[in-house]
């Protein structure tokens, strides 16, 4: 991976032994040691206090402390240092797997959550995983483009919010627990139905993606619907997707529909992040018997089929779906369950993911130049 800009300010006889400690420190996400990953940007020394700078490429602020904990503690085997400050920042690149469409302003990368089929927990996951980024430190916004069926309103707990235009062509979006969202719901009376053809829901799409005033984002996630139709193909031919997710439950007939969505996105060209796996399991309240009602390792064999990780299994859980019926999902209304730690686990690898994706693509592209 590409090195953030370097600000070392340390001996020779002490650069050398720091640097190679630091890059024996495995990121678990990227795989590559700290400086290979090019996290390290600034190193310094006062007296016997070594000042250090990490600037990560994907959000993993709760797992600040912990690396802190485990680099002082490799470090202190150096007679030249007695303590470490270090500093650690995130800062994401902005990035498309489509050059051929403009980034969107104010956004950075775009994530597609799919599914095959209704029904196997999609909006659910989109709107966990979107807080669960922000958890992690991230910018975050949601996109609602499940035009017919839009969920997103009343899982975030805003369906009575209106969007206005203060200047008569971009409209303002909702914030809810931290996040900026965006719905076709926002504009639909509460039972009121899109009955709309498919280019004209293509149609709203584009126009809820590039016409809503978004704050900085790192990342905008978006609720697709399930299919393969024609919001997908206008995602894929006009929006500047970074990468896309797909969502499944280990029931096989869920399972042949999402390997048309994991299909879907190569042919376009977009990378798959990875595979989320919900229902996968449950855990019985009185024994705590662990059962797979659904079948089990469907999503792990489908990872493998098509050389995608499993990103993570979701249990079947009551409080999953209570809590987003109450538009407080989990991961912001039980912070510190399983469940929620499951979803940020999802975050950091998907973050990771789309970090890996663009150094892939810029050797890919230096590798042409040289030729």
């Amino acid at each position: 991976m590409s090195s953030a800009s370097q600000n070392y300010r340390l001996s020779d006889d002490l650069l050398g032994p720091v640097l190679a400690i630091l890059d024996a420190h495995q990121d678990p996400y990227l795989a590559q040691g700290l400086v290979s990953a090019g996290c390290v940007n600034k190193l310094d020394i006062e007296g016997k206090r070594l000042l250090l700078g990490l600037v990560y490429p994907y959000p993993c602020m709760t797992q600040y402390r912990d690396t802190v904990m485990a680099i002082t503690n490799k470090l202190a085997v150096l007679d030249a240092i007695d303590e470490v400050e270090c500093e650690i920042d995130f800062q994401p690149a902005t990035i498309s797997a489509i050059s051929a469409v403009e980034p969107i302003p104010n956004v950075k990368q775009v994530i597609a959550v799919a599914s095959g089929k209704g029904g196997v927990g999609k909006s659910t996951t989109s709107v966990n995983l979107a807080l669960a980024l922000a958890a992690e430190g991230a910018k975050v916004g949601i996109l609602d483009a499940d035009i017919y069926g839009p969920s997103i309103p009343l899982m975030l707990g805003v369906t009575d919010f209106k969007p206005v235009s203060p200047d008569g062509k971009m409209m303002t979006a909702a914030e809810a627990h931290g996040i900026t969202a965006q719905s076709i719901g926002f504009m639909l009376g509460q039972d009121e139905a899109a009955v709309w053809r498919g280019p004209m829901a293509a149609g709203a799409l584009a126009q809820l993606l590039n016409e809503t005033l978004w704050p900085e984002i790192d990342y905008l996630v978006i609720d697709m619907p399930p299919g393969t139709g024609d919001i997908q193909l206008t995602l894929s031919q006009k929006v500047p997707v970074t990468g896309a997710v797909v969502v499944t439950t280990p029931q096989d007939i869920a399972l042949a529909d999402a390997k048309k969505g994991v299909s879907m996105f190569q042919k376009v060209n977009i990378p798959v992040l990875g595979i989320v796996e919900n229902m996968s399991f449950h855990i019985c309240n009185e024994c705590g018997h662990k059962e797979h009602p659904f079948g089990s390792l469907g999503g792990s064999k489908m990872a493998e089929r098509y050389q995608v990780p499993l990103l993570g299994e979701l249990p079947l859980k009551l409080n999953i779906r209570e809590d987003v019926d109450k538009g407080a999902p989990t991961v912001v209304a039980h912070p510190e369950n399983d469940e929620s730690a499951i979803y940020r686990e999802i975050a950091r690898k998907v973050g990771a993911q789309l970090a890996l994706t663009q150094a892939a693509s810029s050797v890919s592209i230096s590798i042409s130049e040289d030729e």
